[in-house]
């Protein structure tokens, strides 16, 4: 039997393997090289659906696994988190994997492999049934979550959607995720500034909330052509591991925002919080913030 939900996370759910390197570069040189590796449920979908569990709301997913050890991971460890997963559909060529290389100052080098993302279509009218109620979807970009879009909007449902670390404002794969949303993520790593990005977005499509972390300087704000920049929260503990962070900025921000109905700046404040206690977690998911210890630090700042 479906439940309310307040938040409908659609998109990429899977297997990480981190690989911790001990110097600044790889040696290729010689043969082997000596790492750390790990294994745990990550990519987007896995650090946001996980997230809005871990702070207490009642959470859906939408999307992919393989009918494999892994997809079956997955849909336990949903289960015991209480993340519904009547829209966990099966990718015959198995769970999608991501290979992160992670350097010493915590930056990453990722290699995605998302198996049959670009042919899948989703049972919709399934879909429609679990989006119809809820509060708010959160959507990644695998090209299958396109066919929500249109089924959202009907719905009158608010959309948010995390473009990750996009490359070219103009970059025609991603055009239909930024129309359709009302709220815009991307991280600014490939860029030196958020403003080319933020107003290629508002010269084309006006109102839209647009927000870029900015790893170290902190995350940036747009609306209304008018970008604010946003020092970054430090509340103690090293940045051991940044897999996620944009995940936890879109976390914090959209639970308070639309769930809490707090100001942009409280909001603001939740999201760097959510993204930077996210950086503390190396090689894991099941650590995320948990609700109390988000409204301590808020309580503090």
């Amino acid at each position: 039997m479906l439940q309310n939900f307040d938040i409908v996370v659609v998109g990429n759910v899977g297997i990480d393997t981190n690989v911790y390197l001990e110097k600044a570069e790889i040696d290729f040189r010689v043969e082997a090289n000596f790492t750390t590796n790990a294994d745990y449920l990550g990519q987007a979908g896995g650090y946001g659906a996980r997230g809005f569990a871990s702070l207490g709301y009642r959470t859906a997913f939408i999307g992919y696994i393989g009918n494999d050890y892994h997809g079956e991971f997955i849909r336990r460890t949903f289960a015991k988190d209480g993340i519904n997963t009547d829209g966990l559909f099966i990718d015959p060529a198995g769970t999608s994997r991501s290979i992160n290389f992670i350097y010493p100052d915590g930056k990453r080098k990722n290699f995605y492999d998302g198996k049959s993302h670009m042919v899948l279509k989703p049972d919709l009218a399934l879909c429609h049934q679990i989006l119809k109620k809820t509060k708010l979807v959160h959507f990644n970009i695998p090209n299958w979550a396109r066919y929500l879009l249109p089924m959202a909007k009907e719905l009158n449902i608010p959309i948010s959607v995390d473009l990750q670390d996009i490359v070219d404002p103009n970059d025609p794969y991603r055009q239909d995720f930024i129309q359709y949303a009302d709220v815009i993520f991307f991280s600014n790593v490939n860029f030196d500034h958020p403003k080319i990005v933020m107003n290629t977005i508002e010269n084309r499509y006006q109102g839209k909330i647009i927000i870029s972390g900015m790893g170290q300087q902190g995350c940036a704000f747009q609306k209304d052509n008018q970008i604010h920049y946003y020092n970054p929260i430090d509340f103690g503990g090293p940045v051991v591991d940044t897999n996620g962070a944009g995940d936890g900025l879109a976390v914090g921000f959209l639970s308070q925002y639309f769930l809490e109905k707090q100001t942009l700046e409280s909001a603001l404040k939740a999201a760097q919080i959510v993204a930077r206690f996210t950086c503390s977690q190396k090689a894991t998911t099941d650590n995320l913030i948990k609700k109390e210890i988000l409204t301590d630090i808020l309580s503090k700042l």
